[in-house]
């Protein structure tokens, strides 16, 4: 039995209310040899344009896996940022799509970090009405993203729901830098993780705690990752990157590094400076693992199929 709720745009249309329907069905899907699926159907009668009387086309769920980026966490002042004229654009490519598309974000200072979410939504959910968007095939994907601002870190998940994380039909979300605009930085996507790049493994790591020259002996971290002697670690600082091994003297905050004169060779060849470079302890995995899923029971899932349903809907009459 169907389960029917009411949705409204309380904002511009607060006296039109639409109904959106959740069912639990089983169905035959193509290329399935005849096999029946249990699924989570989505459904509405009302229209995308009451005008044209465009229907809006049913959401079946089989797959709960929707892609998302993450910033590191690692920036930012009691959940507070500055943006500004020169740190305030971020390229978003979400699934597939082939164009990377630019949101320019309101600026300010000490902007809080839910705020910037909420701007950033908005700006994404926005993309597919632009005249310079041409992925119309991804345009729930975009419409329907979302935003959120938790535990210090922003995280932009897709509006899809794949059954992969990878490939031609994949559900992800990539942030890139627009030119010299430094807004990746200052919101901390230069040291992201992604659904797409790293699997669902927890991965202890630190900021670099002071600025470090190629070939030093020691390199100071944030405390916690556990580092021992004799550990492999990895830094980077989102461009350049290197693998080494904790030598003999390491302790949580100071790792010892290898020497030309002391090894015969440099542990670290590239320099990395304070704050902006992050060191993670490399840990055995499984290479069939897979990223965690953002959305994990069925109460979520549900709410995203509202989402993306009332979203469609024209509320104009």
């Amino acid at each position: 039995m169907a389960t029917n709720v009411t949705v409204y745009d309380l904002d511009n249309y607060p006296d039109n209310s639409k109904t959106v329907s959740i069912d639990l069905k089983t169905v035959v899907p193509v290329g399935e040899e005849g096999d029946e699926k249990w699924v989570l159907q989505f459904y509405t009668s009302a229209y995308s344009d009451n005008d044209a009387r465009t229907a809006i086309p049913d959401i079946y769920v089989r797959e709960i896996k929707a892609g998302w980026a993450k910033s590191s966490g690692l920036i930012g002042i009691g959940g507070k940022f500055t943006l500004d004229t020169s740190s305030h654009v971020l390229g978003i490519q979400i699934d597939n799509s082939s164009n990377v598309y630019y949101v320019e974000l309101e600026t300010g200072n000490n902007m809080t970090g839910a705020a910037i979410a909420d701007d950033m939504e908005a700006k994404i959910r926005a993309i597919p009405d632009s005249y310079l968007f041409t992925d119309t095939e991804y345009t729930s994907s975009y419409r329907n993203a979302s935003v959120e601002y938790k535990n210090g870190k922003f995280y932009i998940i897709s509006g899809s729901m794949t059954p992969y994380y990878t490939g031609s039909e994949k559900s992800s979300v990539d942030v890139t830098a627009s030119g010299s605009d430094t807004c990746i930085d200052v919101l901390g996507f230069n040291l992201m993780i992604s659904s797409e790049s790293i699997a669902g493994t927890s991965i202890r790591e630190s900021l670099v705690g002071s600025n470090y020259t190629a070939g030093a002996g020691s390199l100071t971290i944030g405390a916690g990752t556990g580092v021992q002697a004799g550990n492999a670690l990895y830094i980077t600082d989102g461009i350049n990157g290197d693998y080494f091994t904790a030598m003999s003297g390491t302790t949580d905050t100071n790792v010892v590094i290898a020497t030309v004169g002391s090894n015969g060779y440099d542990g670290i060849s590239n320099s990395y400076n304070a704050i902006e470079s992050k060191v993670q302890l490399l840990v055995e995995n499984d290479p069939d693992n897979s990223p965690l899923p953002y959305y994990t029971d069925i109460d979520a899932v549900v709410r995203w199929g509202i989402k993306c349903m009332a979203n469609a809907i024209d509320f104009s009459s």
